[in-house]
């Protein structure tokens, strides 16, 4: 840790989801072992309580409690964060968040009475972007942190803030303020996009929250330089030239002799059985599922790849997340018969996704491409089988395939059309292979992971890209210097 604590207080406010919590947290930790500044990460009571149990056991990171009762806005008892949320919940809870920001300007003005000191910076999630306001009446530099990649995330906002592009029914489209796109194929839109209605709450709230990111005095994305880099170049025009910079991988690179959580097991043992590169991860991240007749015909394609695997296998789509796993979901006597062989293991809650990507063993990931875990498997040099559920995933599948070269998309586009399993099993058995495209795949990846850790280098007289981007930007954040803002309606 640096020498003696900088007592300039950085305060960070992530949504209230896990997708967002995570690579907050692991944002806190790298600037307080890099900086020795005091970070006070803000958050609803039970989501403080995720992150204290996720602390470790060494930091002196602050967690700040603001007040929020979830049933004043229409939804169930205890819903602060979107996990076993529907999506119509998840919408309300985004809307609902707008309502923190006279408790959050109470904690601020609080943190700036017992420290004697305002802090000197407050870090935003992009779905938190009225924050800019609460910055701009205590005189605080603000800047959002967009846990993604520049490329996806400019479209992503494009999309969101170009409501003219609906009124036509063309299949393939440009972004006028993002020329530097390529045309955008109405079937890669996610659902939340698709029908949307400028009417509707959700839609509001989006363009809302984008709009004021825009005004805020600089942009972070947790990417390298180079890697979807013009999307750098959107979000500094459209911020009128405010700073923007990639001080990414921002994961478990970054904090690799660090757990996040102490209840990681370990899966090294059933790995260890086989050999290298010869086993695939499956696994759609921490709040997405598919529906149950495409589970079965995943487990069919996995079955008849022959290949050995992980599969991280949730209820599907239609029920809770956290319930208890049906054996209906699968084909008969699936799992016994993976067990018997030995060639499947299913995991059917949490599974310790960076001990498994970091194993010599594992050969690649198939992915819902959520870019936490993108970061994670390129981090470790692991390929990426793409199936996109939501979001933006699908332009990171996109770009990850089409220019970045790590990545074999399942299907193009998001459609409700089942993937059958011998395409599966075929993707499968071409990925895993230690030839031709399966060994294209795994070449790029540790190309991209070798400059992912020259980015984050630093001694010796040396310093990698990422770091010097968080050097700028932390300069520029305590500088006291003044910023200007736009007038606020």
């Amino acid at each position: 840790m640096a020498e003696g604590r900088n007592q300039s207080n950085i305060v960070m406010f992530p949504f209230m989801a896990q997708g967002h919590l995570i690579p907050f947290l692991a944002f806190a930790r790298q600037l307080e072992l890099r900086k020795g500044y005091t970070i006070t990460i803000v958050n609803t009571p039970l989501n403080i309580q995720r992150l204290r149990s996720s602390l470790p056991p060494e930091t002196c990171i602050r967690l700040a409690e603001i007040s929020f009762c979830a049933t004043d806005y229409g939804l169930p008892p205890d819903s602060e964060n979107t996990y076993m949320l529907s999506d119509d919940d998840g919408f309300r809870l985004l809307e609902a968040s707008e309502n923190l920001e006279s408790p959050l300007k109470n904690l601020l003005m609080e943190i700036t009475e017992r420290d004697g000191f305002a802090p000197v910076c407050l870090i935003s999630d992009m779905f938190l972007g009225w924050t800019v306001k609460v910055a701009n009446e205590l005189g605080i530099f603000h800047s959002v942190f967009i846990a993604g990649v520049g490329y996806s995330m400019a479209i992503y906002f494009s999309i969101s803030l170009n409501t003219s592009l609906w009124e036509t029914d063309d299949e393939e489209f440009s972004l006028p303020d993002f020329p530097e796109a390529t045309k955008i194929r109405r079937t890669r839109i996610p659902n939340a996009l698709k029908y949307m209605d400028a009417a509707e709450p959700w839609f509001g709230f989006r363009k809302r929250q984008f709009m004021y990111c825009l005004h805020s005095d600089a942009i972070l994305l947790n990417t390298i330089e180079g890697l979807g880099q013009n999307g750098v170049k959107y979000f500094s025009r459209k911020t009128g030239g405010k700073p923007v910079w990639t001080i990414g991988p921002v994961s478990s690179l970054m904090i690799k002799n660090e757990r996040l959580s102490s209840n990681a097991n370990s899966y090294s043992e059933w790995l260890n059985t086989h050999p290298p590169a010869s086993v695939l991860y499956v696994c759609f991240g921490s709040q997405s599922s598919i529906s149950p007749s495409q589970m079965k015909e995943l487990a069919m394609g996995l079955e008849a790849s022959s290949n050995a695997f992980i599969w991280v296998a949730r209820p599907p789509v239609g029920f809770i997340l956290t319930e208890e796993f049906r054996t209906e979901w699968l084909p008969d006597g699936f799992e016994e018969r993976m067990k018997k062989l030995k060639r499947g293991l299913l995991v059917h809650q949490w599974a310790p996704q960076q001990e498994i990507l970091s194993h010599v063993s594992t050969g690649a990931f198939l992915s819902h491409c959520g870019w936490n875990s993108v970061l994670e498997s390129l981090c470790q040099g692991v390929p990426i089988i793409g199936w996109p559920l939501a979001g933006e995933q699908f332009f990171n599948s996109h770009m990850l395939e089409k220019e970045v070269g790590v990545c074999f998309e399942l299907r193009e586009g998001n459609t409700s059309e089942v993937i059958r399993h011998d395409h599966i099993a075929s993707v499968i058995k071409m990925v895993m292979d230690k030839t031709g495209k399966g060994e294209e795949l795994r070449s790029k990846a540790h190309a991209i992971r070798e400059k992912m850790e020259e980015a984050i280098r630093e001694g010796e007289g040396f310093k990698g890209s990422s770091v010097k981007a968080m050097d700028e930007f932390i300069s520029t954040a305590t500088s006291g210097k003044e910023v200007s803002y736009p007038p606020w309606k």
